[in-house]
């Protein structure tokens, strides 16, 4: 069965749609199926439409995410009760400790995200890992740092990555490999992104997951809920009215 590859986490500004053009053209390039884009919370239907015109176009599954940087635990939930239903992947910057364990605990969350720059800030811990896994919630990495970064600030940020890894691996977190890019001269084919995890602590088998089934299987999980057949966790419509 062929492998199918997904960057779950495309920025750019998605009101300039020569730059988004640009990028997804790029990805389908260099061999993904699917790419995720982030959007902002009121994005006009049309403008979506756009943008999922110019993926079908290139062969490429459009993914409608959003990123959430909430400042409390409360406002993270006040949020996703008003858009979960509105995006396939929700993704949350855990920027202090409270929004880091309420997303972590949170079904609602597909995707857990930790600073880059200031160790101080990256919140990623045995206790986030556990509620973590018991919520089916996903590490993600995003690779363009460890590309543009250099000196001491890369080996910072490989450092703090490796444990994340040590850690989610530990405690059965999924990890998600993307790429972060508002540009395509960041992005890379997906092989290059298997061995480029390695100094981060993942083998090639491993890397090559992160960047394929699992985040298809939160795209599929996702649409399962969006599904106007979805009840609750298991249950589906099987047959409705006038079919039975």
């Amino acid at each position: 069965m062929k492998r199918l590859f997904v960057d779950l986490h495309l920025c750019p500004p998605v009101n300039q749609i020569e730059k988004v053009r640009s990028l997804v053209e790029k990805s389908a390039e260099l061999g993904y199926n699917a790419v995720g884009l982030t959007l902002p919370i009121k994005m006009k239907k049309e403008n979506v439409d756009i943008i999922r015109k110019i993926c079908e176009d290139l062969g490429l599954d459009f993914v409608t995410r959003i990123d959430l940087a909430p400042k409390r635990a409360k406002e993270l939930l006040n949020i996703l009760k008003r858009i979960r239903r509105k995006f396939e992947v929700i993704a949350v910057q855990c920027n202090t400790k409270e929004v880091a364990i309420q997303a972590a605990k949170d079904r609602r969350v597909d995707l857990l995200l930790f600073s880059s720059n200031n160790p101080k800030r990256h919140f990623f811990s045995a206790s986030e890992a556990k509620l973590a896994s018991e919520k089916n919630s996903a590490l993600e990495i995003n690779l363009a740092p460890l590309l543009y970064l250099e000196g001491a600030a890369r080996i910072r940020l490989m450092k703090i990555l490796r444990r994340d890894v040590l850690i989610a691996r530990k405690f059965g977190v999924p990890i998600v490999l993307s790429s972060g890019c508002d540009s395509p001269h960041l992005l890379r084919k997906p092989e290059d992104y298997a061995f480029l995890a390695y100094l981060i602590g993942l083998d090639p088998c491993v890397a090559r997951e992160s960047l394929s089934s699992n985040p298809m299987e939160i795209i599929k999980r996702n649409r399962r809920k969006l599904s106007p057949n979805y009840v609750c966790p298991g249950v589906y419509i099987v047959k409705r009215g006038e079919d039975c």
